[in-house]
């Protein structure tokens, strides 16, 4: 196991799990709230290594997208139990979830107005009760990022967004990830992809951040097919979750169009759409349009050579990616209707990742890119 610190203390490799009593007792957590969903119960993954945890109370109603009635239902459990603390296990959604119950743990009033849109970042405070990240499934990042996303009860999918709510330990174990289905390995690994190749587009200035995700990019590049084809690959599982790692590391560049569209199609409740899914649909078409700008196009053909692919040729690769493991090139075929396309792209112009995407986009350039993807 290495210990690594960046941004938060992180617990990486084979068999780290076992750090979880450690990592209790150094952030002083007695009585923890365990926050995961039935699908990594079933998966027998609260039994591999949880004994601190075995008798704590757990919350496993969580939406595929995380809402605001959840994390009050949440919220209502750790007050009940008198919690101190959050382990959250699972994907990005218990992980979010469980920020969301740590945040309003210490903070009063409503949810909304602790959204980075609506002016929530500063009132967040650093009395964020303490979460520990075990993630099961390398994509979300979200073990290491300071961003939550939770539906609001009006169907609003808003970031949340504070160091304060950064994991105060996270714990990356790719043997939790040896057991996930193809299906899931690609949309998650895809996910994952997306946060490293958009961040590194991001014209923000942050080279440390950039030389990151240039590795979580090659690593999930390589890696990706490998676990999908053998689930039971370690190499490529670890690979894999310390390329999701990665991509969560750099999200303090922000992200971009990719990101603001599929923020705003997780919002369609009925729809229950996979955020990954979503990602490597947009993502070929998102990187057509950001090549026109000319330092975006500079970066894309460094991503091309880091493949080894022709210039040019990374939204063709990035389309057959997909089309290898499994996932559709059509929003259609998910249930998505044109009639959903106004709102859609008035969600994403006001998304938090709208404003770092390297070629400004208006509303009509989003309904373009939609209907390419139709």
């Amino acid at each position: 196991m290495d210990i690594i610190n960046y941004l938060t203390t992180i617990h990486f490799g084979a068999g780290s799990i076992h750090s979880l009593e450690d990592a209790l007792r150094d952030l002083g957590i007695r009585a923890p709230l365990v926050i995961s969903d039935y699908g990594v119960q079933a998966a027998e993954l609260l039994d591999r290594g949880m004994e601190p945890i075995r008798h704590a109370p757990r919350f496993l109603d969580v939406p595929s997208n995380p809402t605001e009635a959840a994390v009050l239902d949440g919220l209502r459990l750790f007050r009940e139990a008198r919690c101190d603390g959050v382990v959250a296990i699972g994907g990005g959604s218990p992980i979010d979830l469980a920020k969301g119950v740590a945040l309003l743990a210490t903070h009063e009033g409503e949810l909304e107005q602790y959204a980075a849109i609506l002016g929530g970042v500063a009132r967040i405070k650093p009395s964020v009760a303490p979460v520990v990240a075990v993630p099961t499934t390398a994509g979300t990042g979200s073990e290491v990022g300071r961003a939550a996303l939770l539906t609001l009860n009006d169907g609003r999918k808003l970031g949340f967004i504070s160091p304060h709510l950064i994991p105060k330990r996270a714990i990356c174990d790719p043997e939790l990830t040896l057991g996930l289905p193809p299906f899931l390995t690609a949309a998650t690994g895809l996910d994952a992809l997306s946060h490293c190749i958009e961040t590194y587009l991001s014209p923000r200035y942050n080279p440390p951040a950039e030389a990151i995700a240039l590795d979580g990019f090659k690593r999930i590049w390589g890696a990706l097919p490998s676990a999908f084809n053998n689930g039971a690959d370690l190499d490529a599982r670890t690979d894999l979750m310390m390329g999701a790692l990665e991509g969560g590391m750099t999200f303090q560049k922000g992200l971009g169009a990719v990101h603001a569209l599929s923020h705003a199609l997780g919002g369609l409740k009925d729809l229950k759409l996979h955020h990954g899914t979503l990602n490597a649909i947009l993502m070929p078409t998102v990187i057509r349009w950001n090549s026109q700008d000319p330092t975006a196009g500079r970066k894309i053909a460094n991503l091309e050579a880091l493949a080894g692919l022709a210039p040019g040729m990374l939204a063709d690769a990035l389309d057959e990616l997909n089309r290898s493991l499994g996932i559709t090139a059509r929003l259609s075929e998910l249930g998505v209707t044109r009639e959903v396309f106004d709102w859609t792209c008035e969600r994403a112009v006001a998304d938090h990742s709208h404003g770092t995407n390297p070629l400004p986009l208006s509303r009509s350039d989003y309904a373009e890119i939609l209907e390419a993807v139709f």
